[in-house]
C-alpha cells in the first residue's frame, strides 16, 4: 500500500477525531466534553473537505460545528450552577458499559472486514448545488423539509424549556 499525503492526512484527522471523541466521553466537566465535541465536529467537516464534499462540509461547520455546539454551551451555562462536575462511575454500570462499547466495536470490526470496499466505485466529489438544493427543500418522499422543521421545532422546545429552567432559579 502506497502512503500518499491524501492518507496521511485521513490518519491524522482520524486520530484527532478519535482522541476527541474519547476525551469528550471521558471528562468530568461538561463545558469540556462540548469543547471536544466542537473539535470533533471540525475533524468531520475536515474529512468531507479532503473527500472534495466542500458543501456538506461548509454546512457540517456552519450548522453542526456553529449553531448546534453555540445550543449546547448555551444551554450548559443556562441550566448548570458553577463548577458542575459529572458524578462518579458506579461500579454497578461500569461493566455493562464496557460490554456495549465491546460489543459495538466487535459489530465495526465484523461489518468492516466482512464488506470488501472497491475503491474504483467511490468517486470524489460533489453533485450540483441545484441538485442539492432541490434534495433538501423537496416536499416528496425522499425530501427533508418535515425532518428539517421537526428538528427545528423540536430545537425550539429545548431553548424554550432551558429558559423556563433558568427563570425558576
Amino acid at each position: 500500500m502506497e502512503i500518499t499525503l491524501e492518507f496521511l492526512v485521513f490518519l491524522v484527522l482520524a486520530v484527532f477525531i478519535c482522541a476527541c471523541s474519547i476525551l469528550a466521553v471521558t471528562t468530568k466537566r461538561i463545558l469540556r466534553a462540548a469543547t471536544y465535541l466542537l473539535f470533533v465536529l471540525f475533524g468531520t467537516a475536515g474529512i468531507y473537505f479532503q473527500l472534495n464534499y466542500s458543501f456538506l462540509g461548509a454546512v457540517q461547520l456552519l450548522i453542526y460545528a456553529g449553531g448546534i455546539t453555540v445550543l449546547y454551551v448555551f444551554s450548559i451555562l443556562l441550566t448548570s450552577s458553577q463548577g458542575d462536575k459529572a458524578e462518579k462511575l458506579k461500579r454497578s454500570k461500569f461493566l455493562p458499559g464496557l460490554l456495549t462499547a465491546v460489543a459495538g466495536f466487535a459489530v465495526c470490526l465484523f461489518i468492516t472486514l466482512k464488506n470488501q470496499f472497491i475503491s474504483s466505485s467511490f468517486e470524489h466529489g460533489e453533485l450540483e448545488v441545484k441538485t442539492i438544493g432541490h434534495a433538501l427543500m423537496g416536499a416528496d418522499k425522499y425530501g427533508y423539509v418535515l425532518p428539517f422543521e421537526v428538528i427545528s421545532v423540536l430545537l425550539l422546545a429545548c431553548i424554550i424549556g432551558g429558559l423556563l429552567i433558568a427563570r425558576k432559579r
